[in-house]
């Protein structure tokens, strides 16, 4: 029989090592990803991929972004919250590509390591990014809209950020593809709606209204494109060519009515996924690409229901 002291002993070893399990199971990696916003569906996609990485991995992850993509400083100030948290490692979408370096270096000297998803920084300390090859994304759309305007006439090009690094190799990969290629097609103007839909709406009215001849418009991601399907719509103007950027809803709608001719859809569920995952290796000291290339389709009312396409399609 084991004495009163020797089962008091045991008792406690037990407890230390049931209390050590719970601990152990609920030590996750944490792993915080500051997106560009919420307000378009191409982010609740990139969540979607990076919740089915955080379970594949068992690792916790948060996903947070301001209510719209001009908010550089709120964006800024969540990434500054994020880090204080001591994250093993964070994902980072900037909506500036500088303004965030200071904070950047902050994380680099703790020892975090930084991916970036959809839109990289001016610097090396992101170890990947995850993202489109969004200049040949754009020069793609620059040659179907080539195609369909017979190669000559007035475009015009509605943006969504002058200091995001997606928002300007779209909207130069376009630029610099018309140029290079399509000597007859002149872009008359490029106008910016910082990606909201209200205030591209009124921006693409005013070139429709400016530039009476267009004979197609370019629209660098889902706020800027649909803000041109508004536009378009209000001002019951006909035989327009719209080219887009990503999908949702009123996109696919919008293509499928032929309001739209065609868009570019990146893989948003592959880009939040592989942001998560790099994210976990780069915790385990492995090796990354220094870009980890999502890939990109473009898409019309012909084959927006082929399987491969539906599949990296959002609603």
């Amino acid at each position: 029989m084991l004495s009163r002291r020797t089962l008091i002993g045991l008792i406690s070893a037990v407890s230390i090592i049931a209390t050590s399990s719970v601990v152990k199971a609920n030590d996750q990696l944490y792993i915080p990803l500051i997106s560009k916003g919420f307000q378009h569906q191409f982010w609740q996609a990139v969540k979607q991929g990076a919740d089915q990485a955080a379970e594949e991995f068992n690792v916790r992850v948060t996903f947070e972004g301001p209510d719209t993509e001009a908010q550089v400083d709120r964006q800024i100030d969540m990434l500054a919250a994020a880090l204080a948290n001591k994250p093993d490692a964070i994902g980072f979408a900037a909506l500036d590509s500088q303004a965030a370096i200071p904070l950047l270096r902050k994380a680099q000297k703790a020892g975090i390591p930084v991916v970036a998803f959809d839109s990289g920084v001016a610097s090396d300390i992101p170890l990947t990014t995850a993202t489109t090859d969004n200049v040949a994304a754009s020069a793609l759309a620059a040659d179907k809209m080539a195609e369909l305007i017979g190669n000559k006439g007035q475009v015009a090009v509605i943006a969504h950020s002058q200091t995001g690094t997606t928002g300007m190799d779209r909207r130069d990969g376009f630029l610099n593809r018309m140029k290079q290629a399509y000597p007859n097609i002149d872009v008359v103007t490029v106008q910016y709606g910082d990606g909201d839909q209200l205030k591209s709406t009124e921006v693409a009215r005013a070139v429709l209204t400016s530039y009476p001849k267009l004979a197609g418009m370019f629209g660098t991601n889902e706020g800027s494109a649909i803000g041109v399907v508004n536009a378009v719509r209000e001002s019951n103007v006909k035989n327009l060519v719209v080219i887009g950027f990503d999908s949702g809803q009123a996109q696919t709608d919008a293509i499928r009515s032929g309001l739209m001719a065609g868009a570019i859809t990146q893989n948003p569920v592959g880009i939040g996924y592989e942001t998560v995952k790099a994210a976990v290796m780069a915790i385990k000291g492995q090796s990354l690409p220094k870009v980890i290339d999502t890939g990109f389709y473009y898409y019309t009312a012909k084959n927006i229901d082929d399987p491969k396409i539906a599949a990296v399609l959002y609603k």
